[in-house]
Formats: C-alpha cells, structure tokens, sequence
C-alpha cells in the first residue's frame, strides 16, 4: 500500500489498521509512514506488535510524491500548490491587448484539463476572471465528474460580481487576496491537499515571490509574441545567483507542437 494503514478512527470508517488485523495477512509492505500524527507510526507498530512483519520504504519516493498534497496540508498547514503558465517562447502569456487564446494547441490544453481532474481545487485571480470568465471545468470524456471547486482571489471583492455569469464565477468562492498564505490556509482547512492555479501573471508573480509554488507546470508554444504580456513580473530577485537551485525538472515531454516541462521546487 502507499500509505501507512491509519490508526485512529474518523467519520470515514473505522481504523483501517484494525480492519488488516482483523484480516492477518501473512505481510504489509507500506511506501511510507502517515504524516498524520493521530497515526505516524503507530499503524506499523500495531500490526508489527500482533505478529504481522511489516517491511516500510519500496517504493517510497513515489509514495510520497502521491500524497504531497496531503503531506502539505498536515505539515504546513496549506496545500500543494502547483502553478500552471502557457507561454510563446520569450515568456509572454498574451498579446499586449491581452488577447490569450489561445497560446497552445488542443493537446496541450487537453493535457491541462487532464491536470485540473488530478487537483481538489482551481484557483485564478480576479482579473483573469473578469477579462476571460473561463469555465475552469474539465471537459475530457468521462472525467467531467472531477472539475475542482473553483477559487478567485481579490483584494476587493468579498463576493463575484453579478455581471459574471460563467460557469466558474456561479461557482467560484472569494479569497482574501491581501493576505495569501492566510487564503491558502483557509482552503487547508477545507479539506483541499492540491490546489492549480491557472493565472493571471499578477497572481503568479505573487505566489511565486512569497515561495508558495511547490510544483511547475510550464507549456510553451513555439510562437514569439514580442511585445506581449510577461508571464512572470519582478519577484524579488536581486542576485541572480539566488535565481539558481531553485528548481528540479522532473519531466519534459511533447504535446502536439507544443512542449511541457515540469518543475518541483528545491526545498
């Protein structure tokens, strides 16, 4: 299993560590221990105590990779943040006018659905909301059960604007934009492990400033837009050796004629 078999109870079920002693398997292998302090290490004590041999760490970086979020939202009290960016190759996310669609073509805006079905909660900014009013839903077939809730963040709003009518701002719940790990720690207590943030530039830059991203997603589009709209804006840098180090690549691939590559930070 990937995780460490719970130990307490919750008002999902009972403990499931009772529940594979009740079973006596003849072994456990576990990927990683529960970060969950009701449980952290006490489920692999209670089985190794009933006799059953339990052998903790194969597999153990995937592991953790597949509850970050969750790990997150324990540890540091916010979820797992990854930020989603489609630019033209010098950087740009939009034509001067802020004209943006679309920036990537239909595989790579197909995989980016594919990525809003693996997160609990869509965050954008009160400008991307206003000048796009995107639905924020996903549209593959036979995954548009698993849009995540959408989130706007704004310094003035305390509720969406009657005048927008989309999907997502019908949906959307406001952020106190002036106060960002306060907002992310409002959706920790909601229940959300993985947050995707989909824009604007001024949100990006902010959250990139205050090192609240955890995870890259970077599409890029082999057009050059010139005089565009910078996907990032001044985060802070004043040494650029404070630039490098930052960031691991973990995957780059191609996507129709587009190319993704993806980043953790370096903690």
């Amino acid at each position: 299993m990937t995780l460490e078999p719970c130990a307490h109870e919750s008002a999902r079920g009972p403990a499931c560590t009772d529940l594979i002693l009740g079973r006596r398997p003849a072994r456990v292998v576990v990927g990683c221990l529960d970060p969950d302090p009701r449980t952290h290490g006490q489920g692999v004590a209670r089985l190794r105590a009933a006799g059953i041999p339990v052998e903790v760490g194969p597999g153990q970086g995937q592991a953790e990779r597949l509850i970050a979020g969750f790990r997150r939202r324990l540890t540091d009290g916010r979820p797992e943040v990854t930020l989603k960016i489609a630019s033209s190759l010098d950087g740009c996310i939009a034509l001067a006018d802020g004209t943006s669609r679309w920036i990537t073509g239909p595989d790579a805006r197909a995989h980016a659905h594919l990525e809003r079905a693996r997160h609990d909660a869509i965050l954008v900014g009160s400008g991307t909301l206003t000048a796009d009013d995107p639905a924020l839903d996903v549209r593959l077939p036979g995954l548009e059960d698993r849009t995540p809730q959408p989130y706007v963040v704004s310094r003035t709003w305390t509720a969406i604007p009657a005048r927008l009518s989309g999907r997502a701002a019908r949906a959307a719940r406001v952020l106190d934009g002036t106060d960002l790990p306060a907002a992310l720690r409002e959706l920790a207590d909601a229940g959300v492990n993985r947050l995707l943030v989909e824009g604007g530039a001024g949100l990006a830059r902010a959250l990139v400033a205050a090192d609240l991203v955890d995870r890259l997603l970077w599409y890029q589009a082999p057009i050059l837009l010139g005089a565009g709209l910078p996907a990032l804006g001044d985060i802070g840098l004043t040494d650029l050796a404070d630039a490098h180090g930052r960031w691991t690549c973990l995957q780059r691939r191609t996507l129709g004629q587009d190319h993704l590559a993806v980043f953790a930070r370096t903690r």
